[in-house]
């Protein structure tokens, strides 16, 4: 063989034979590298999921997602997907994506509208809207009977990736050139996007046309157009959703309210929202915790941190269980407003139930406790909180060495 014949450049088709026939390392190599012992589905999940959020190579991200072998059964599963893509969306590996997703795609386990309707999905929170679009018309292509569930898919990833536009020709479009029939479900989903972009008197048009259709609208219909307006502060049409959720026979239940009550308060109209509260309770309806945590965010948004500790006072007396979001927010404001006493009361009520705030809101809550002499109970509350959550160990320990000795 000349020389010239031994330079000649390798085919690249060669090459990519070369890479995908090589071996590649087991599953549980990548995923439990000090362990031989087999992983089950779920062990491969969980053990992706604490890698994919410390990961940062897109190439190793990639391997960890294939060594796990996921499926959108699983909710764990459809968590570490939505983890993975994100993350290489956000360091711009779009290939990365598509191959990920292309590849899942031919996998035999994976060839149906289920998994379609994810993968459509998943390019949509990429921000990759073609590419959710394709995925929509390969369904049929792969023998896979096309149903609304793909439609409502691609309409939710284009919500997703912020195209309302797109929303809007492929609610129009759609439809009528694949021959699929939208449902109750499509027509919420297209309102939620008329909401989101500001143009919610669209709407209307869309429940003229579920009249036409028969597709009866329901309390979450409502609540979009409801939260629509809101936002665009067109309170006569609050008023005229409200009848025609009369006309159509839908009850006003707790998730209206909450959305109602969670719109005034992010316009700063917490009073507002109060009132309705007073007028749920007069009502004989009993308010969830989410009821209470919108007005405690609201009212310690406008820095009105005594409404703010009556609500979460009532909220308590009620009956109610604030999650950890309520318990965070609440310590957070606290502290802004210079409460630390019922911050520090606040916070431990939260740590007792395994929810502990950020280092950001601890450490504020700390310097706090300091400033008003009562470095012994910030000392304790750094010694709970190393003894309880092991995370941050380092960072406080040098907050620990600048306290007043």
């Amino acid at each position: 063989m000349s020389p010239l014949a031994r330079l000649r450049p390798i085919s690249p088709h060669l090459l990519l034979r070369r890479r995908f026939s090589s071996p590649s390392p087991s599953p549980s190599s990548i995923l439990s590298p000090d362990s031989n012992a087999p992983l089950s589905s779920k062990e491969k999940t969980r053990a992706a999921l604490s890698l994919l959020k410390a990961e940062k190579n897109p190439e190793r991200i990639l391997d960890i997602c294939r060594a796990a072998s996921l499926t959108p059964q699983s909710h764990l599963d459809r968590v570490a997907f939505s983890v993975a893509i994100s993350k290489l969306a956000e360091s711009r590996h779009l290939d990365g994506v598509r191959r990920f997703l292309e590849e899942s795609k031919a996998r035999p386990d994976l060839r149906n509208e289920r998994f379609m309707c994810h993968a459509t999905v998943l390019y949509g929170q990429a921000g990759m809207i073609a590419d959710a679009i394709a995925t929509f018309e390969q369904v049929e292509g792969l023998g896979i009977r096309r149903t609304v569930k793909s439609l409502n898919a691609l309409l939710f990833a284009s919500i997703v990736a912020k195209d309302y536009k797109e929303t809007k020709r492929i609610f129009v479009e759609f439809p009528r050139v694949y021959g699929v029939a939208p449902d109750l479900e499509t027509f919420n989903t297209v309102i939620k996007a008329f909401s989101e972009s500001g143009s919610t008197s669209s709407a209307y048009s869309a429940i003229a046309e579920m009249d036409r259709k028969g597709v009866r609208p329901n309390a979450t219909t409502f609540g979009n157009m409801l939260a629509g307006f809101y936002k665009e502060e067109k309170y006569e049409d609050v008023g005229k959703v409200l009848e025609l959720m009369q006309k159509h026979e839908v009850s006003r239940g707790i998730g209206i309210y909450n959305i109602r009550i969670r719109s005034l308060c992010k316009l700063r109209k917490s009073d507002e929202a109060k009132v309705l509260l007073d007028g749920m309770l007069a009502r004989g309806m009993k308010p969830n915790s989410e009821t209470y945590a919108h007005l405690i965010h609201g009212f310690c948004n406008e820095e009105r941190f005594e409404e703010a500790k009556k609500m979460f006072e009532s909220m308590v007396n009620g009956g109610c269980r604030p999650n950890s979001d309520c318990y965070f927010t609440f310590i957070h404001y606290l502290c802004k407003g210079g409460d630390f006493d019922t911050a520090l009361r606040v916070c431990k009520e939260s740590m007792e139930k395994g929810w502990v705030p950020n280092f950001g809101t601890m450490k504020s809550l700390v310097n706090g406790l300091v400033s008003i002499d009562k470095v012994g109970e910030a000392r304790e509350l750094i010694a709970q909180v190393k003894e309880k959550f092991s995370r941050n160990t380092d960072l406080w320990d040098e907050v620990e060495a600048g306290l007043p000795q």
